[in-house]
C-alpha cells in the first residue's frame, strides 16, 4: 500500500525546506506520493518535480487556497492541478497581493503593541515571496515573547489579539472554480482545526459540495484519533472522498513529520482513487517565474 502525504509546504510559502529538500525528505521518510501544497502559490512545483524524478517519488502539483466563509478563514487544498492554468495563476496572484498588505499590517499592529521592528524581524524568517503569520510566530519565539509557535498564535496572532488582521480571501466558489479550471480536485483542509460546531461544519461542507468540492482531509497532523473518526463519518455521510496529509512545514517540529500518519478509516473512499496520477508530469512554466 502506498504512503500518501497530500499536504505539505516549502519555502515558497511558510515552510523551512526548499521544494527540492522537501521532496528528498519525503522520500527518506517513506512517502510514495507527495503533494506540494504551498499557500496561494504554485511556483515551487517546477524544482520539486525535477527532484521527484531524480529520487523516484510521485509528486502532485497542489496548492492551499485561503477562503473566507462565514467571517472565518478556511483552507481548500487543490490536488493534481495544472500549475500553468491561467485562471488559477491569476486568482492566486490576487491573493498574494492581499497577503503582502496583510503581512505589513500585522507588523504595524505588533509594533504598536510594543514589538520594535516586528515587520523587519519577521522578514528575516521569510525565505520565499510570501510573508505569513507563521513567520511572525517564528519572530515572536525568536525574541523570547513566547516559547512556542502555538503560544505565539494564541497570544498575538489569532482573533482578538494584538497582531490579528482579518482575512479577506477568495470565496468558496472562486477557489473551487480555480482548482477545477486547473483540472484538479478540491479538498477541505484540516476541518477539525476550525473549531466549528457540527451544524456550522455541515453548513460549510454543504456549500463546498454545492460548489463541486470532492474531498475532506480526514487524516491530518491537526487531528487526534477521535477527530479522525468524526471527520471520516462526515466524509462517508456526505459522499466526500477522504484525504490524508501531514501539513508539514518544518523538520524542527517533532510532532509533525512527512508520511507519519494513521491510515484512513476503513469506510472512507480515498481521494487518490478519483484522479489519474501523473496527469501533469511536465516541468511547467511556473518553474521559471
Amino acid at each position: 500500500m502506498f504512503n500518501y502525504d497530500l499536504h505539505s509546504h516549502s519555502t515558497v510559502s511558510d515552510g523551512t525546506l526548499t521544494p527540492s529538500d522537501l521532496v528528498r525528505r519525503a522520500r527518506d521518510k517513506g512517502v510514495d506520493v507527495l503533494a506540494l501544497t504551498d499557500h496561494d502559490e504554485v511556483a515551487g512545483y517546477g524544482a520539486a518535480v525535477v527532484e521527484s524524478r531524480r529520487v523516484g517519488i510521485q509528486l502532485l502539483a497542489g496548492v492551499e487556497i485561503s477562503v473566507t466563509w462565514g467571517r472565518q478563514t478556511v483552507h481548500i487544498v487543490g490536488l493534481d492541478v495544472d500549475p500553468d492554468s491561467a485562471g488559477l495563476v491569476k486568482g492566486l496572484s490576487h491573493l498574494r497581493d492581499y497577503r503582502k498588505w496583510r503581512g505589513e499590517e500585522i507588523g504595524r499592529r505588533l509594533e504598536n503593541a510594543g514589538f520594535v521592528d516586528a515587520y523587519s524581524g519577521a522578514l528575516e524568517y521569510q525565505q520565499g515571496d510570501l510573508l505569513t503569520r507563521t513567520h511572525y510566530g517564528r519572530f515572536l519565539v525568536g525574541v523570547g515573547a513566547v516559547e512556542t509557535m502555538q503560544d505565539a498564535f494564541k497570544k498575538y496572532l489569532l482573533r482578538g489579539r494584538p497582531g490579528y488582521v482579518s482575512g479577506k480571501w477568495a470565496s468558496m466558489e472562486e477557489a473551487l472554480q480555480w482548482i477545477h479550471d486547473a483540472g484538479g480536485v478540491a479538498v477541505v483542509a484540516h476541518p477539525a482545526r476550525y473549531g466549528m460546531t457540527r451544524t456550522k461544519l455541515r453548513s460549510m461542507l454543504g456549500e463546498f459540495i454545492e460548489c463541486g468540492g470532492e474531498g475532506l482531509e480526514v487524516v491530518s497532523s491537526s487531528h487526534n484519533g477521535n477527530e479522525i473518526q468524526t471527520m471520516g463519518q462526515h466524509a462517508v455521510q456526505l459522499g466526500l472522498a477522504a484525504s490524508r496529509g501531514s501539513d508539514f512545514h518544518d523538520p524542527g517540529n517533532r510532532w509533525v513529520e512527512l508520511g507519519r500518519l494513521p491510515s484512513l478509516p476503513k469506510k472512507c473512499e480515498p481521494i487518490w482513487e478519483r484522479w489519474e496520477l501523473g496527469r501533469h508530469p511536465r516541468v511547467p512554466q511556473t518553474a521559471n517565474r
